[in-house]
């Protein structure tokens, strides 16, 4: 298989503010694949993380990841995808290009037929990859050993996903003791609104601010779907839905570096061409995670609860692992407010300088890393890692990108007490 984990364009920090000096549009010109969103594969980076102030050590982490690159998540897509296909060939309708796709194509539809859904092999990978550096990144956590606590949702790709990154763990130091779990009782930390769930949540939802100006987003490039459907059959006018047709193929594309398929379709799309759609589609994608960011109270209060439990004693784990999907993990940095993703601005286009679709891409993940201190008990910092990147929160400090564990956890507690749960 093709690898596709690459190393990408670091964001620059400035040493004071902690802004980002690099603009979400020349990322994107960075990295143009970054365009489909949460389709991303995931990049590993180089960055340089901040030391921890002196006298302070790592002894806790605290996790939630995305499962990683799986095959489409829906049959429809392929199998509406080989039916039209094969009906516009059998009436030679199709393009030099679209007939070199149809062939291809045609030659990989079992694979992904059975596949559709699951982990592909790069997404075990990823999460190999992803546990090697965690452990390398924090030795001071992992190296005596000890105990770790990893639970799943219900779906067979966040439990391969689990099992991947568990046993790359163990690989690295088979002191480690890791306790793997999924299932209902453990649905409130880790997929909380689950149907499964035993413990029902009815949280309130809201719009962000920026739909009520929606239209003041100029988006200009209202045939990009006419004109991909062009590029695969000779003549459209008989063809149903030209749009829903449009979407698939781009949907076909953006997912096929998950699977080793990157090259089925030749020409016929470009990052490039993904890439200039990008800050329209990510306004979609901020009131996507923004709605129901309330739902995923029941992760950052086990986040919190499990920490208590290590800090007091009650639990002797040095990590808590959880393996999820974007739709918890995407909320879930709008309700902590990760380099400002809470900020709902007004204006569409601020949106794509406070939340970009791409951090929730697969095998993307949250890491909370506690730091002891000297001065007693109660002398602990936190900082968290998004995609291994330091982010900043809305929490008081004057050592960005660490946090007093004190204030943090008040916050956060403050911030979800705020929200009543009516279920």
């Amino acid at each position: 298989m093709k690898r596709i984990i690459t190393i990408v364009l670091m964001l620059p920090l400035a040493a004071m503010a902690w802004a980002q000096s690099v603009s979400a549009l020349d990322l994107l010109k960075a990295d143009p694949r970054r365009a489909y969103g949460t389709d991303y594969p995931y990049s590993f980076t180089t960055k340089q993380l901040t030391k921890a102030p002196k006298g302070y050590k790592a002894f806790y982490l605290s996790h939630y990841g995305r499962h990683g690159s799986r095959y489409y998540w829906n049959a429809n897509l392929y199998r509406e995808m080989e039916t039209l296909l094969t009906a516009q060939h059998e009436k030679k309708n199709l393009t030099a290009a679209g007939e070199a796709f149809y062939q291809k194509f045609m030659v990989a539809k079992d694979e992904l037929a059975n596949g559709v859904s699951e982990l592909s092999d790069l997404g075990w990978e990823q999460h190999q990859q992803i546990a090697r550096k965690m452990y390398n990144t924090f030795p001071d956590i992992f190296k005596k050993g000890g105990n770790v606590y990893a639970i799943s949702s219900l779906t067979g790709r966040c439990v391969l996903s689990m099992a991947s990154f568990c046993s790359e763990l163990t690989q690295c130091n088979p002191k480690i003791e890791i306790r793997q779990e999924s299932a209902r009782k453990v649905l409130d930390g880790v997929k909380p609104d689950d149907r499964q769930n035993p413990i029902r949540h009815k949280y309130p939802k809201s719009r962000p601010r920026f739909e009520d100006n929606r239209k003041q987003f100029q988006f200009s490039d209202t045939t990009f779907r006419q004109r991909i459907v062009a590029r695969v059959f000779n003549r459209t006018d008989s063809l149903s839905n030209i749009n829903h047709i449009g979407s698939n193929l781009i949907n076909l594309y953006t997912s096929l570096p998950s699977i080793g398929h990157e090259g089925m379709m030749g020409n016929i799309i470009t990052d490039e061409e993904i890439a200039s759609q990008w800050e329209n589609d990510n306004l979609g994608s901020y009131t996507w995670v923004f709605e129901p960011r309330y739902d995923m109270i029941p992760i950052l209060q086990d986040i919190i609860k499990k920490a208590d439990a290590v800090l007091n004693g009650s639990s002797d784990n040095i990590a808590d692992l959880r393996f999820g999907h974007d739709t918890c993990l995407g909320p879930l940095t709008v309700l902590m407010g990760l380099n400002g993703a809470d900020k709902d601005p007004v204006d569409p286009y601020e949106v794509k300088n406070c939340y970009q679709n791409w951090e929730t891409g697969k095998a993307s993940n949250l890491q909370v890393v506690f730091y002891k201190g000297k001065k007693g008990p109660d002398d602990i910092l936190v900082k968290c890692l998004l995609n291994g990147e330091e982010v900043t929160l809305p929490v008081p400090t004057t050592q960005a990108p660490y946090y007093k564990w004190s204030d943090f956890r008040k916050f956060y507690t403050d911030r979800c007490n705020s929200i009543k749960d009516e279920g």
